[in-house]
């Protein structure tokens, strides 16, 4: 080989491994340049603060969360889904049934063993009235019972669905398929279909916000509220309500402001570069996630910060400034709204109630639950209504599948406290807002509650109809992944047009 062509070949193989360096540096490697404060401010969780220091203008074509139109006009500009992970009982609040009372006691009958699936049940259970007293509420005369005081007194703001199914009976699944659309791990959460589909109304904060309750994930984890094929920019931003409200929001030690801008400028141009010749949109995904990082870092803390609200407020929600709880991610769900967020995440763990153990057992630790939703769930409805915002703001609460009318008898034993098992064939799911019926119920149970008579619904119904009041026909609204489009309801679902107004 000549000098010359080894020369060329030399230049050619260097040029490959600097561009093979540069894509490792870039794809690859998230944490390097300051990305390691930065990741975790982005992985962890309008108009703030008037920071001019972003490098890409919300409306720029190439910003995967500009503002976008959805299909057609929706009822709805955003979503607050309170999510009760674990499986809050529907006999003990919402599905009346006085017949179930008097069989308390008596063995299951074998026709509603056979042929069935349970987590744990095993033998032959023994039935379990309803553990609590129930009373008609309101002009619409929904049945609710006394665990929810508060709540009884909005009953005419919500629409309820009484037969809704699922065929998962382990949690994993099951919270996956109620918000992924899939029972397996990879595809994307609601919310991140949804920033997919509108963008962002605030250049300052994330369009999907997640706040978590109860001491633990969901047992579907991070998955829940990931962006699975879309890209990244999408997924939920999980912030906090003790201490601060992002992981490394600060600058460290020895940065200030503006280094902190240099630096994400640096990044950034060289990001640019390996956009503009690999076309990756992750690429701009990752310039995005940067440029987001760094004016939430003054937005952030502002938003989430609950202790400027009045006393009244305060008392409405029940709230504990400092402190991590449900009441507090609640009020800070309608701030968030309030601030341009499309869609805030709430999952508040523990509603498991086997009956293994007082703080799992249906007389004693559901009820306490109970009693931490009942305040800032009915004040969340009553601030967004007297603020204006329920008319454009839907309101999803649920779990992700029902309990048994029978107790549980794990291995076919007795458990020590009152409990019920999993149960797939028939939950309670309510919604309010975004164009939603007031005061109307929608399905029907069997006069034990055990299965769906009429009315029946599932989770891709339930997403369908949730994209149906932001402006968006589940069927159509796709992306491409794989040779196919892909959809949040797979291929089921239909709009529940029972309960829109």
């Amino acid at each position: 080989m000549s000098k010359d062509n080894r020369k060329i070949q030399t230049e050619a193989v260097q040029k490959t491994l600097q561009l093979d360096t540069r894509r490792l540096f870039l794809k690859e490697c998230f944490m390097g340049m300051g990305g390691l404060a930065m990741s975790s401010l982005l992985g962890s969780c309008h108009w703030a603060s008037g920071d001019s220091a972003s490098a890409t203008d919300l409306f720029n074509s190439d910003n995967p969360l500009r503002p976008r139109a959805p299909q057609f006009p929706g009822k709805a500009r955003a979503v607050i889904y309170l999510h009760m992970a674990g499986a809050p009982s529907q006999l003990e609040l919402f599905d009346y049934k006085p017949d179930l009372m008097k069989l308390d006691g008596q063995d299951c009958p074998q026709s509603l063993l056979e042929g069935k699936k349970f987590a744990f049940i095993r033998g032959v259970p023994k039935m379990m009235g309803p553990q609590a007293n129930f009373k008609q509420r309101g002009q619409s005369g929904a049945w609710v019972s006394d665990h929810l005081p508060h709540f009884a007194n909005v009953a005419d703001e919500v629409s309820f669905l009484k037969a809704v199914q699922t065929d998962q009976f382990n949690h994993g699944p099951a919270q996956l398929l109620m918000h992924t659309g899939s029972p397996r791990l990879g595809r994307p959460s609601i919310g991140s279909w949804v920033t997919y589909g509108l963008g962002s109304e605030n250049s300052n904060l994330p369009g999907f916000v997640v706040l978590t309750s109860g001491g633990k994930f969901p047992d579907a984890g991070k998955s829940v509220w990931g962006s699975g094929f879309l890209p990244s920019v999408y997924q939920g931003v999980q912030c906090r309500s003790e201490g601060d409200p992002v992981l490394f929001i600060k600058d460290p030690a020895g940065m200030d402001r503006d280094l902190r801008k240099a630096s994400i400028d640096a990044i950034n141009a060289a990001n640019r570069i390996s956009f503009d010749e690999f076309k990756d949109p992750e690429i701009l995904s990752r310039i995005s996630q940067y440029e987001m990082a760094y004016r939430m870092q003054i937005s952030v803390p502002d938003v989430m910060n609950i202790n400027n609200e009045p006393q009244y407020i305060h008392d409405m929600y029940g709230t504990q400034p400092g402190k991590a709880c449900f009441a507090n991610n609640v009020l800070l769900a309608r701030k968030l709204v309030e601030k341009g967020v499309r869609f805030v995440q709430l999952f508040d763990w523990g509603w498991d109630s086997h009956g293994t153990d007082e703080s799992l057992a249906i007389d004693y630790g559901f009820v306490n639950k109970c009693r931490s939703i009942d305040k800032p769930v009915t004040a969340l409805l009553l601030d967004l209504k007297q603020r204006g915002l329920l008319d454009d703001t839907l309101v999803v609460w649920g779990g992700e599948f029902g309990r048994t009318p029978m107790q549980e008898n794990r291995d076919g034993k007795k458990m020590p406290f009152k409990g019920r098992d999993h149960h797939t064939e028939a939950f309670t799911i309510w919604m309010a807002g975004g164009g939603i019926k007031k005061g109307s119920s929608f399905g029907e149970t069997d006069e034990i509650g055990y299965s769906a008579i009429s009315g029946k619904t599932t989770a891709f119904d339930i997403q369908a109809t949730l994209l149906n009041q932001l402006g968006f026909d589940h069927e159509k609204f796709t992306y491409p992944f794989q040779g196919r489009p892909f959809r949040l309801t797979d291929v089921h679902g239909r709009v529940i047009n029972e309960i829109i107004a």
